[in-house]
C-alpha cells in the first residue's frame, strides 16, 4: 500500500517577496505544502512570480496548494498549473488558464525524471496538509464575502474577468514605433543631406604645367646659378630647453639578509659523488637563498627506486644567504627546491632578516622624461622653423629637418635617493632653406619650357604647394634636391571660392554664378540622387573639376 505523503501548511506575510516565499518552500521538510495567502497579496499578482513558485516547487519536487480566492490570482495559477483551494477545509483544484491564447504565459515544465505525488482532488486542503479535521475554516478573501452579501441583497454577483496586459506586444509595438522613427530620420537624412551631391565640370582657358626639376642648396654658394640649378643656402637653427618632473620608480632594500643553513642530501642516481658549488640557488614561495661554500656529498645510496641517503647520515649541511635584504625572507624551517636536479634540501628557519624599502632615481626614469620631452616638441620646433623661413622669405626644405643630441640632466643623479626627479633637456633644431625668390627663377624658367609664352601667363607657379625630396647629402648644408609641382597658366581659379559662392544655390543661379567669373568657358552641372534640385548646402559634397581647353583634366 502507498505511503501518504507528508504535508505542511505554510502562512504568507503580506509583505512578503517571492524569494522570502521560495525560502519558505524550500525549508519545508514535507511533500505537499499549503501556502495560506492573505488577502489583497500583490507578490503571486505577476505571472513571473508565480512561474517561479511553479518551477522552484517542481525542483524540490513538492506539491504547492495556493490557499486564496482571489479572482485575480486564479488565471495566473492556472496558467502554471497550480493547484488552489479557497479554504483548508476545500477541495484542491487548478483553475482554468487565462482564455485569450496572447495572454497565456509559458507554462513551466517539471524537470524531467521527477516524479509527482498524486494528489487526492476529493480531499480537503487541510487533510493533504496534515491539519486536525476540528481545526479552524480560513478565509483568505473578502470577495467571497462580497458575494455572498450580494446574494442576500438580491443583486447578481458582478463577473470579474483578469485581463492581463499583454507586456511582449506592447514592447513590440513600442520598439516598431521608436525603429519606423529612427529609419524616417535616417532616411530624411540621407536625402537631404548625405547623398545629395553635385559635381561641377568647369572648362577653362586655363591650363596645368607639372614642373619636376633638381636643384642644389648649397650653403657654400655665394649667387644663383641657373644653369646649374645651385641656390645659396641658409640653416635655420631652433633650440629648445624643457623640463619634466616624475616620479623615481626605482627602488632599493637597504635592510639585511636573512641566514641561516641548509641540509643537502644526494639522490643523484649514479653511484657518483656531486659537489653543490657555492652560489646554488635553493628556493620555496618564490624566495631564494645561495650556498656561501662549495660542499661535496657522497655517492646515493637507494632501495629499489628509493633514495636512502638521508637514513644512512650521507647530508652535510651548508650556510646559506637570502639573495635579497628584506623580513619576507625570515622563513620557518622546510624543504627548498635546488637549482641542481636531484639535490634534496631541507632548510633551518632563516633569520636576521630586515626591511628598508627606498625609493631611486632609476635610468628608466630620466629616458622617459627625455622622452616626453623630445615627443611634445619635435612638431613644434619644425613649425617654428617652417616660420622662420616663410618670415625670412626662405623655402624650407622638410627632409633637412634634424634633431640635435639632445643634453640631459637630472636632479638628483641616477640611483640617488629621492621620490621624484626633474630631467633638464635642451635640444637643437636645425633646418636648411633657400631664397623664395631664387627658387621662383629657377621654377619659372622650367615652366616656360613647357607653356607657349605669347598666349599664356604663369598664375601659380606651383612653389607654396610643391613637394620635396633629398635625393644625395655632401653635407648637413650641402644637399641635392628634387622639386615637383604643378604650375598654372592662364587664368586663375579658385576652388574652395566657387564651392562656397554655390552652396545651397538652385540649378541657375549655380550656372550663372559660375560663368560670370574671368577664364570660364563652358559649366556642365550633374546633380545626384535624382531627385536633388540644387546644389548641397555642404562644400564637402561638391566636386568641382577644371578641363582644358582641350578636355584634358586640370590639376588643382
Amino acid at each position: 500500500m502507498a505511503s501518504t505523503p507528508e504535508k505542511d501548511t505554510i502562512y504568507i506575510d503580506v509583505d512578503e517577496d517571492i524569494s522570502g516565499i521560495i525560502d519558505k518552500l524550500r525549508g519545508s521538510d514535507k511533500n505537499i505544502v499549503a501556502l495560506v495567502l492573505p488577502k489583497r497579496a500583490t507578490v503571486l499578482q505577476s505571472i513571473v512570480n508565480m512561474k517561479l513558485l511553479k518551477r522552484s516547487s517542481d525542483e524540490m519536487k513538492k506539491k504547492v496548494v495556493l490557499i486564496t480566492s482571489e479572482a485575480s490570482l486564479l488565471p495566473l495559477a492556472g496558467a502554471v498549473e497550480l493547484y488552489v483551494a479557497k479554504t483548508l477545509q476545500s477541495a484542491p483544484t487548478v483553475p482554468d488558464p487565462p482564455k485569450t491564447p496572447s495572454e497565456v504565459m509559458e507554462t513551466v515544465e517539471p524537470e524531467e525524471g521527477a516524479e509527482d505525488e498524486p494528489l487526492d482532488k476529493s480531499a480537503p486542503v487541510g487533510k493533504l496538509a496534515g491539519l486536525p479535521d476540528e481545526d479552524e475554516t480560513i478565509e483568505v478573501d473578502d470577495e467571497a464575502e462580497d458575494a455572498a452579501e450580494d446574494g442576500k441583497t438580491g443583486k447578481k454577483p458582478k463577473n470579474k474577468k483578469l485581463k492581463v496586459p499583454n507586456f511582449d506586444s506592447f514592447r513590440k509595438k513600442l520598439f516598431l514605433a521608436i525603429g519606423g522613427f529612427i529609419l524616417l530620420f535616417v532616411l530624411w537624412l540621407l536625402a537631404n543631406k548625405i547623398l545629395p551631391t553635385a559635381k561641377l565640370t568647369i572648362t577653362t582657358n586655363s591650363s596645368n604645367v607639372n614642373t619636376n626639376l633638381s636643384f642644389t642648396a648649397d650653403a657654400g654658394a655665394k649667387a644663383v646659378d641657373e644653369s646649374q640649378n645651385i641656390l645659396p643656402a641658409i640653416q635655420k637653427t631652433f633650440t629648445k630647453t624643457d623640463s619634466e618632473k616624475v616620479t623615481a620608480s626605482g627602488q632599493k632594500d637597504e635592510g639585511t639578509k636573512s641566514t641561516g643553513t641548509m641540509t643537502l642530501t644526494n639522490c643523484i642516481n649514479d653511484g657518483q659523488p656531486h659537489t653543490v658549488p657555492a652560489g646554488t640557488a635553493f628556493s620555496s614561495n618564490g624566495l631564494s637563498f645561495v650556498s656561501n661554500k662549495a660542499v661535496t656529498l657522497d655517492p646515493a645510496l637507494y632501495s629499489g627506486s628509493t633514495c636512502k641517503s638521508a637514513t644512512f647520515g650521507l647530508s652535510k649541511n651548508v650556510g646559506v644567504t637570502a639573495t635579497q635584504a628584506g623580513s619576507q625572507y625570515n622563513l620557518s624551517a622546510r624543504s627548498y627546491t635546488s637549482s641542481i636536479s636531484g639535490i634534496q634540501a631541507s632548510g633551518s628557519a632563516m633569520t636576521g632578516g630586515t626591511s628598508k624599502i627606498v625609493k631611486i632615481v632609476a635610468q628608466a626614469d630620466i629616458d622617459g622624461a627625455k622622452q616626453k620631452i623630445l615627443d611634445r616638441n619635435n612638431d613644434p620646433a619644425k613649425t617654428q622653423l617652417n616660420q622662420q623661413m616663410k618670415s625670412d622669405q626662405l623655402f624650407g626644405i622638410a627632409d633637412t629637418f634634424n634633431i640635435g643630441t639632445p643634453s640631459v640632466a637630472s636632479t638628483p643623479n641616477v640611483g640617488d635617493e629621492a621620490s621624484d626627479v626633474t630631467v633638464n633637456v635642451t635640444i637643437n633644431y636645425t633646418m636648411l632653406g633657400v631664397k623664395t625668390d631664387d627658387l621662383k627663377k629657377i621654377v619659372e624658367n622650367d615652366i616656360k619650357k613647357h607653356i607657349d609664352t605669347s598666349k599664356q601667363t604663369i598664375l601659380n607657379n606651383g612653389i607654396a604647394n610643391a613637394q620635396t625630396s633629398v635625393t644625395s647629402k655632401t653635407s648637413d648644408t650641402n644637399v641635392k634636391v628634387s622639386f615637383q609641382t604643378s604650375a598654372e597658366a592662364g587664368a586663375q581659379l579658385d576652388v574652395n571660392a566657387i564651392k562656397k559662392a554655390v552652396a545651397g544655390k538652385k540649378r541657375g543661379d549655380t550656372q550663372t554664378i559660375i560663368e560670370a567669373r574671368p577664364g570660364i568657358k563652358e559649366v556642365k552641372i550633374d546633380y545626384s540622387p535624382f531627385w536633388v534640385g540644387a546644389t548641397p548646402s555642404r562644400t564637402s559634397r561638391i566636386t568641382v573639376i577644371f578641363l582644358q581647353p582641350n578636355g584634358q583634366p586640370s590639376k588643382q
